[in-house]
């Protein structure tokens, strides 16, 4: 009995060691059209001529089915022995997507945006982009990102956009709509420092105009606001998702911080938009459920230090930001608490077409100007919106996702809506 104990030892210890000392001689990719095989040798860690490792494969497999330009990928080993080849199945996303949505306006009138991005610009997943959008005035901005320009693990990313929007400002004495307008040219460094891990670190220049437009203004209440602002800003995101086409398994968290330097201006910009401090992560949990369904949830927290009296507040409650069906801008804060829970299932799937269903519970509550953190648990400023909808989904187009939802406002003065948009909603 010894004897037979030692030898399937042996044998265990032999597969072992055999196993280990498979040689990847080459890597292959079959798929890839529009990614160049150079870059995405670039970005994998299992590398020709070196000892096969399978928990590294996974890893680099996961790592390509998170980049925009691949909708799915596998792996499988070519040839027994000692030296194999490890072949790469990858299924390609198309990439260049024009974008639509259409709102309501804070003044009633027609509002749409229109935008159209490539997410796999020279084959190598930069990002190139623009947008116009028509909100009561007019806005527009351009993108370009570039994640691995000098390396895996850094690369850089530009932006500049002119917004020109109706803001309603929220004083004690009542609400008014104001003309804002900012415009912004960022920069920023990004960071992959591993294959959980990612970095920004950028600084934004901003000048900040609000206009009063409207007749009867408050008394006492600033009729213009101007200032110059200096932005530095910081984003780390941790990433651990198992992706499969629809499904998502697994839970990101991305914290973003900003300090906002309050550079030049008027007497009432220096007043209202001072400096202040922004911080806010949102921490979202996915989870696969049976073969057709997936729970997502995502909670944010919210607070801005330095500006707690002014009615120009950072922190929006939105349809397209946090609660769905409450409407567009409806309150602003200086802190937030934000949870959103939704049951997605597939309805429908055949080849790349994709039908889901989902229902939805948006809870929130807010710190508003000049009141104390004690107002985020008193019930003063709470909604909940429970809801329904559903999605339709191309499979091989990246972020190609038509959401549309209908919240349900529980309480008094709560409003119902329609939301709908171009990818999940979170």
């Amino acid at each position: 009995m010894r004897k037979l104990f030692l030898l399937l030892v042996t044998l265990l210890l032999s597969s072992n060691i055999f196993a280990q000392e498979q040689i990847i001689s080459e890597l292959e990719f079959s798929g890839v059209k529009k990614t160049k095989e150079n870059f995405l040798r670039r970005l994998l860690k299992t590398k020709p001529n070196t000892t096969f490792d399978s928990l590294l494969v996974v890893k680099d497999v996961e790592r390509l089915k998170r980049l925009p330009g691949i909708a799915n990928a596998t792996y499988e080993l070519l040839g027994e022995g000692e030296e194999v080849k490890l072949l790469y199945r990858v299924e390609e996303n198309f990439t260049i997507i024009p974008g639509l949505r259409i709102a309501t306006a804070n003044d009633g009138s027609f509002a749409y945006r229109l935008s159209v991005f490539e997410f796999n610009l020279f084959g190598n997943n930069q990002l190139l982009g623009a947008f116009y959008e028509k909100n009561v005035f007019n806005s527009y901005g351009a993108f370009w990102e570039h994640p691995f320009l000098f390396s895996d693990k850094i690369g850089v990313g530009l932006n500049y956009q002119n917004v020109t929007t109706q803001e309603p400002v929220f004083f004690e004495e009542g609400d008014k709509n104001y003309r804002f307008n900012s415009e912004m040219f960022e920069g920023a460094l990004l960071l992959s420092p591993n294959f959980n891990n990612e970095i920004e670190l950028g600084a934004i220049y901003a000048k900040e105009q609000y206009l009063f437009e409207e007749e009867n203004p408050l008394p006492n209440r600033p009729i213009s606001l101007k200032a110059d602002k200096l932005i530095y800003k910081g984003v780390y995101r941790y990433v651990d998702l198992d992706i499969d086409y629809q499904y998502f398994d697994g839970i990101t968290s991305e914290f973003t911080g900003q300090y906002v330097n309050f550079l030049s201006g008027d007497a009432p910009g220096e007043q209202f938009l001072n400096s202040f401090l922004s911080l806010r992560n949102d921490f979202i949990y996915y989870k696969k459920i049976k073969n057709r369904g997936n729970w997502a949830t995502r909670l944010r927290l919210a607070a801005a230090f330095g500006n707690e009296d002014s009615p120009f507040a950072p922190f929006t409650l939105d349809n397209q930001l946090n609660i769905r069906g409450v409407g567009n801008t409806v309150d602003r804060g200086t802190a937030a608490i934000v949870l959103n829970t939704e049951y997605r299932h597939t309805l429908f799937e055949k080849g790349w077409f994709v039908v889901q269903g989902n229902a939805f519970v948006d809870a929130g509550t807010w710190r508003k100007p000049g009141e104390d953190f004690s107002q985020l648990f008193d019930g003063s400023a709470t909604r909940l919106y429970p809801g329904v909808g559903f999605r339709l989904t191309h499979k091989r187009i990246f972020n190609a996702v038509f959401r549309l939802d209908y919240g349900f406002g529980i309480g008094s003065e709560a409003t119902n809506g329609i939301v709908f948009g171009i990818g999940q909603y979170f």
